[in-house]
């Protein structure tokens, strides 16, 4: 283990974790209007995942996607001025929370239907199996995507065509959308839908962001290399409910549960496996809080100051750097 590696792995969750905490803030004061769906709890998927692969690998998210585009490097105050509707927004206003895009970086989007986006990382995987580049596409969703009928048509093309797209299953265990019931039998079964297509799945402790990374990294250089698709489950859970027009802790789970499994709270794990291993003391840490404390308010603070798109530009057409 390097000291630098992993304080670098720390500040990234940590940045997320503390920007969707300030978004949850916004919103509550009107700055963010629509839906704001929060990654809290599940940021060492995005950072171990994306940690993992090329900066002309592409990534592609559904609608809770702030945490992946932040972790492929995006700058905190496009995405802030974004979910603020502002013209300086990565989307210059006009897809908020769940429709980032950061396309210089290969970060190729979040969507807002459940499953909606499988068939596009299927399409992505296309693209770059016939330009021979030796690229990648990571692909996030949540568990409550494996029953919609585009999400078996993208792993039945993807295995079929032996595409590079590594399918990245956030499982939270309580898939929205569907009957509590069925996201229960989905949380214990969600790889063997993948192996029926042939596909072949592994599963990882999300909220250890060094297994993530090391999984992944194996995982990135077997599809790399047989052009082949993987379906990768890592077990997580957020914190907090569902979006922000959600309580605190959902109608389906109990404040206990939530706060048993915020002993497992992965920035706080990162953190003591640092101190342990003697690569990093408090000083450190009360560092990159004071570091990563002004990034955001920074962010804030131009997402608070930027205009919002002139009345003209509903009749423009956006153009994503």
């Amino acid at each position: 283990m390097d000291r630098q590696d992993l304080l670098s792995l720390y500040r990234q969750m940590l940045l997320i974790r503390r920007f969707e905490e300030k978004s949850a803030e916004m919103y509550a004061l009107a700055k963010i209007a629509g839906f704001l769906h929060l990654y809290i709890g599940e940021e060492a998927i995005a950072v171990g995942a994306i940690a993992a692969i090329r900066p002309d690998d592409y990534v592609i998210s559904a609608y809770r996607d702030h945490g992946h585009c932040l972790a492929r490097g995006s700058d905190p105050g496009r995405v802030m001025a974004e979910l603020f509707g502002k013209a300086t927004g990565l989307c210059k206003g006009k897809g908020g929370s769940m429709h980032l895009i950061d396309a210089r970086r290969n970060f190729m989007g979040g969507y807002a239907i459940v499953g909606g986006h499988l068939p596009l990382a299927t399409g992505l995987a296309f693209a770059a199996q016939y330009r021979k580049r030796g690229q990648v596409v990571l692909c996030f969703f949540g568990e409550g995507a494996v029953p919609s009928g585009q999400a078996h048509e993208a792993f039945n093309l993807a295995a079929l065509w032996k595409l590079p797209v590594i399918f990245v299953c956030e499982n939270n265990r309580y898939a929205m959308g569907t009957p509590i019931k069925l996201g229960i039998a989905l949380y214990s079964n969600v790889a063997e839908t993948a192996r029926s297509y042939g596909i072949q799945a592994e599963r990882v402790d999300g909220m250890d962001v060094l297994a993530v990374r090391a999984l992944m990294r194996g995982v990135v250089e077997k599809v790399r290399a047989t052009q082949g698709p993987y379906f990768v489950e890592a077990m997580t859970y957020r914190f907090m409910g569902h979006s922000m027009a959600d309580p605190a802790h959902g109608h389906y789970r109990t404040k206990e549960e939530v706060d048993e499994e915020r002993k497992r709270d992965p920035v706080l794990l990162l953190r003591q496996t640092i101190l342990n291993a003697g690569l990093g003391t408090e000083a450190d840490f009360k560092q990159l809080e004071k570091e990563v404390g002004e990034i955001v308010a920074a962010a804030v603070k131009f997402a608070d100051e930027s205009p919002f798109p002139a009345p003209s530009a509903l009749y423009e057409d956006v153009y994503v750097e």
